[in-house]
């Protein structure tokens, strides 16, 4: 006797039906997200594309970020430095006037309070800080005041005046990354923005026997340079001019000791490696050229080098006291001759941040084109077609209406519709 079952034709109704569930879900999953591609096997060509194409998206998106940070820490600086060379061209006026001899004493000293309370604007503005809450001018150290302005009095000075500006600062460390492994420096440190003079450093130590005894390293503005067992002073020589940092070594002829001199107006900054997990090395030290200091970036000279090559605070404080003094031939020499090289340094620093500026407004451009090309070659590889999908969608619903239709039809009754 044969057995009547309904349970194979409700299945296979029910196994359908799902299967149409799960497309409708599907086509809808993908008009939520405005995509074709919600797994790998509905394209896995496409997907690897995709992929692709939105880290490099992300990368550029990132770049312009950092090229608008960038524009806008120029523009802050730029503005500074604009403002620095004002106070530096009004006080080289004062010098000049003071110069030609024709101001009684009286007036040379009410243009030196004129100077001294100018040469506090500039340190005020030489302390800046930017709109992020670093200071400018300070390099990587960008929460530390970079100059410390130390006050007393001088000769014929009736008030408190500054007599020295310290910089505490660090180099132009901070840079960031504009295009792939392409980078732009963020700063302009203190002690290459705020100086007037080659600086010159000569050590009495003589140096003819020296020989390394053990491998090590010391910095230059920041800049490695690597020292191996048996090196002699003309092989570190050599290596410091073979470097990318700002200084010119050489064998003093007098003294047979290192001399280094920048190539231009800077401050010097020379180290000692002592933070690595080696021995610390005192190849300076021992040549003669720094002393230990626990501040690296506090001046830290042996004290029987010879050390030359002045700030632009240096300059002004020089140009007042010679003012106090009445002493208008040194004004006419030396005052507006350090005034010169203080201007002059101070116009080439704001050419290089205007230069900087200038590459990351173009980089800036470049990424703004670049951007909309990758996020079209995105949208090829990804994006939904929302016309298409909608009809999709729609004949979807309606094949799937009339299949629930349908199925209520052809299912046959059940025992209980007999029991009725």
């Amino acid at each position: 006797m044969r057995r009547v079952s309904t349970d194979m034709p409700n299945n296979d109704m029910q196994y359908y039906l799902r299967r149409q569930e799960e497309g409708l879900a599907n086509i809808q999953s993908k008009i939520a997200g405005q995509t074709r591609i919600k797994e790998l096997r509905d394209d896995p060509l496409a997907a690897s594309h995709a992929v692709r194409y939105e880290s490099y998206l992300a990368r550029l998106e990132r770049f312009e970020k950092n090229t608008l940070y960038a524009r806008d820490h120029y523009n802050e600086v730029d503005a500074y430095l604009r403002q620095a060379n004002d106070v530096l061209q009004r006080i080289r006026e004062l010098s000049v006037r003071g110069a030609t001899g024709t101001y009684a004493p009286e007036d040379l000293r009410y243009m030196a309070v004129e100077v001294n309370e100018l040469l506090k604007e500039l340190v005020a503005i030489s302390n800046a800080v930017g709109s992020d809450g670093k200071q400018l001018f300070a390099g990587d150290k960008a929460y530390t005041e970079p100059f410390r302005q130390v006050e007393g009095t001088i000769q014929g000075g009736g008030e408190s005046m500054v007599v020295r500006v310290e910089y505490r600062g660090a180099g132009p460390a901070r840079r960031t990354e504009i295009t792939d492994r392409t980078y732009t420096e963020l700063d302009l440190g203190g002690g290459e923005v705020f100086w007037a003079e080659k600086m010159q450093i000569f050590s009495t130590v003589d140096a003819t026997n020296y020989r390394a005894g053990t491998a090590g390293a010391f910095y230059v503005d920041g800049t490695e340079i690597t020292v191996n067992p048996g090196d002699t002073i003309h092989a570190i020589v050599a290596k410091i001019n073979e470097s990318p940092a700002p200084v010119k070594a050489y064998v003093d002829p007098e003294t047979k000791g290192l001399a280094l001199e920048g190539t231009n107006a800077h401050l010097i900054r020379l180290e000692d490696r002592r933070d690595s997990p080696e021995p610390a090395t005192r190849v300076l030290e021992d040549l003669g050229i720094i002393a230990f200091n626990s501040d690296p970036a506090a001046p830290n000279w042996h004290p029987a080098a010879r050390v030359s090559g002045g700030s632009a605070f240096d300059m002004v404080i020089r140009l007042r006291d010679a003012l106090f003094r009445g002493d208008s031939e040194f004004v006419g020499s030396q005052g507006i001759g350090g005034m010169d090289m203080a201007l002059s340094n101070m116009q080439s620093r704001l050419a290089a941040i205007g230069s900087r500026e200038e590459r990351v407004e173009m980089t800036w451009q470049r990424l703004n084109e670049e951007i909309p090309n990758v996020t079209a070659a995105l949208a090829r590889e990804a994006s939904l077609d929302i016309t298409t999908a909608a009809t999709e969608l729609g004949m979807m619903e309606f094949a799937h209406k009339a299949a629930l239709q349908t199925a209520a039809k052809v299912i046959p009754p059940t025992l209980l519709d007999f029991l009725r």
